[in-house]
C-alpha cells in the first residue's frame, strides 16, 4: 500500500487558510501563482450565475491551474487544496472591493441585512490526478445596522481589501455581526469540518 502523504500543497495566498490548516494540524506548503498567471481572470462572474455555482466553478478552475503549476515546477507529489469564498446578497455576488468607494458601498448594502457566505473547497490527490474531492459550505450572516462613521472607519483601516464582501469575521468588525448560522471557519475562508472530511479520504491525518 502506498504511504499516506505527510503534507499538502495549499494553493492560496490567504494567511487565514494557512492558519486554519495549522489548526487542523495539517502540514502544508504554499503553491502560489506565477507572475505570468492571470489569477484574477479565473474569478470573472458569468452572466446570471448563481453565487453557490460561481464559487464552486472558480474553485475548480483554481485547482486545475494549481495542478498545472505543480507539474510545470516538477514538485514532489502531494495533494493540492484550493478554496474560494464569495459573499452573496440575494443573487448579487460581492467580491473583493477594488477601492474604498466600492468597499463602502458593499458594507452599506449589507447594513442590517442577512447575507450568505459560500466557501467551496476542492482537493486533488496529486498534480496529475483527474479525481477531485469537493465540498461546499454555505452560511448566513446578519449585520446590525451600520452607522456611516463606522463603515468609514473600517474602510480607512484597510481591513476590507482583499476580502470578499469587504469584511473579515475574525477582525474587530465581528462586533457588528448580530447573528451567524453555519460554519464560522467557512465564513473565515476554509470550513474545517468539510476540509477535514475531504483530507481524511486521502488518508491525511487531521
Amino acid at each position: 500500500m502506498t504511504a499516506a502523504p505527510d503534507f499538502i500543497y495549499l494553493a492560496s495566498q490567504s494567511p487565514r487558510r494557512a492558519q486554519l490548516l495549522d489548526q487542523l494540524g495539517v502540514k502544508h506548503q504554499l503553491l502560489l501563482a506565477d507572475a505570468s498567471e492571470d489569477a484574477e481572470a479565473l474569478e470573472a462572474v458569468l452572466p446570471g450565475e448563481a453565487p453557490a455555482v460561481y464559487v464552486q466553478r472558480v474553485t475548480a478552475l483554481k485547482l486545475k491551474a494549481a495542478q498545472a503549476r505543480a507539474r510545470r515546477r516538477g514538485l514532489p507529489p502531494a495533494p493540492i487544496l484550493c478554496a474560494d469564498t464569495t459573499v452573496a446578497l440575494g443573487r448579487r455576488i460581492l467580491g473583493k472591493p477594488a477601492d474604498a468607494a466600492e468597499a463602502t458601498a458593499m458594507l452599506a448594502a449589507l447594513s442590517g441585512q442577512a447575507h450568505k457566505v459560500h466557501t467551496a473547497v476542492a482537493v486533488a490527490p496529486s498534480a496529475t490526478a483527474r479525481r477531485v474531492l469537493a465540498a461546499l459550505s454555505s452560511s448566513s450572516v446578519r449585520f446590525a445596522p451600520l452607522p456611516a462613521a463606522a463603515i468609514a472607519g473600517y474602510v480607512a483601516s484597510g481591513e476590507p481589501f482583499g476580502k470578499a464582501g469587504a469584511y473579515a469575521i475574525q477582525s474587530a468588525w465581528a462586533g457588528r455581526i448580530a447573528h451567524i448560522a453555519g460554519s464560522y471557519t467557512g465564513i473565515m475562508g476554509l470550513p474545517l469540518f468539510e476540509t477535514a472530511e475531504l483530507l481524511r479520504q486521502l488518508r491525511i491525518a487531521c
